[in-house]
């Protein structure tokens, strides 16, 4: 028992060296309780919709009420052309659209039947089906309240993925993450590793300048981090059978950039650790929140507003965007050029802080 008790003490005296261990450590459940218990949530409400009102009368505008005064959408917009629809719905502005033809209230009054149309982003089943079932109610809803002989007839139309299969939705999504936790791992543990072998004073001695020592490591796993990307994507489209409606050439040029952008946390987490523990855990809180935060597996739709632009702070948020843009919806650089740019600024920043950081090791 003596032994025993100077191990545990001994112990003891190892974590209190190790203060900032041990403070990820307690911080890790309180942060993840927070963001998981906000962030799990699929029931979506106030999806964005741009309305095209071909008829402008008052009973057009009453349906329109009747769908913004429920919670389930929210208008983002009025147009005046289906192609403006179209392109809110690829840039990811909105989910929904609604359409009400020319003539819609003169057919309603008469007594014969009446259509209106509802358009949906199928690149999110979970939205979609949402959208769907809300839009079918409230047109009931509407009929009933306003004491119609006729019915209005709500056509549907998804769009990118009619069937709403949800695995058109989560392979691309899992691509994003697969390369985000490969990428950060690979360069999380670089410069710890030198700084545990005794290596790293060698560095400090040498006339290497910091950002040319970091760039000089994130080569080679930038060769790497491209055969995995293209792994992922091949077993995506061959064996998983989702079908790539955009260029593949544009697809990998930015799967370079977030590429780039990965192995930049990652080498930033390096310059912060002190060693692998910690460089482990500093990966874990990093990779977690991003699974759920950049609409992985949840709709950002469905979480409160604090959480849901907190999504804006994390490179994986935009990447699953590109993703799914160029290979469900098959958009160009042109609807997708702001993530790549973001991704962009988030490499440049990583590397400036990771290069500041590490050169006062070098001094």
């Amino acid at each position: 028992m003596n032994r025993f008790k100077h191990i545990v003490i001994k112990e003891f005296i190892h974590i209190r060296r190790d203060p900032a261990s041990v403070f990820m450590l307690l911080m890790m459940p309180l942060v993840f309780m927070l963001i998981f218990g906000y962030a799990v949530n699929t029931e979506v409400d106030e999806i964005n919709v741009a309305v095209l009102d071909g008829d402008r009368t008052f009973e057009s505008r009453e349906l329109i009420r009747s769908f913004l005064n429920s919670d389930y959408f929210k208008l983002y917009t009025n147009v005046e052309s289906q192609e403006e629809i179209q392109h809110l719905i690829e840039t990811g502005d909105i989910k929904t659209g609604l359409i009400i033809p020319a003539g819609f209230s003169k057919e309603l009054n008469s007594g014969s039947s009446t259509s209106a149309e509802i358009i949906v982003d199928g690149s999110d089943p979970t939205v979609a089906r949402t959208a769907l079932q809300s839009a079918n109610l409230l047109s009931k809803a509407f009929t009933m309240h306003s004491d119609l002989s006729s019915g209005i007839n709500l056509s549907t139309n998804v769009w990118y993925n009619p069937s709403m299969k949800s695995t058109i939705f989560t392979i691309p999504g899992l691509m994003g993450l697969i390369m985000q936790n490969i990428t950060v791992m690979l360069t999380s543990f670089s410069l710890v590793r030198e700084r545990e072998k005794g290596t790293i004073e060698q560095l400090i001695v040498s006339p290497i300048r910091s950002y040319e020592l970091i760039l000089g490591k994130m080569v080679p796993y930038i060769l790497i981090g491209n055969i995995d990307f293209l792994i992922t994507v091949c077993i995506g489209l061959l064996y998983f059978k989702i079908p790539l409606r955009g260029s593949f050439i544009l697809l990998m040029i930015l799967g370079n950039a977030f590429i780039f952008c990965s192995l930049a946390i990652g080498m930033m987490i390096s310059t912060v650790s002190k060693n692998q523990l910690q460089a482990m855990q500093m990966t874990i809180l990093i990779i977690l929140p991003s699974v759920l935060l950049s609409g992985f597996v949840f709709p950002r739709e469905a979480m409160p507003l604090p959480i849901f632009y907190a999504g804006y702070l994390i490179p994986m948020t935009y990447f699953l965007e590109i993703l799914r843009g160029i290979i469900v919806k098959g958009v160009g650089l042109h609807i997708i050029y702001q993530q790549a740019v973001f991704l962009l600024c988030f490499s440049a920043v990583l590397l400036t802080m990771a290069s500041i950081r590490f050169k006062r090791h070098l001094e």
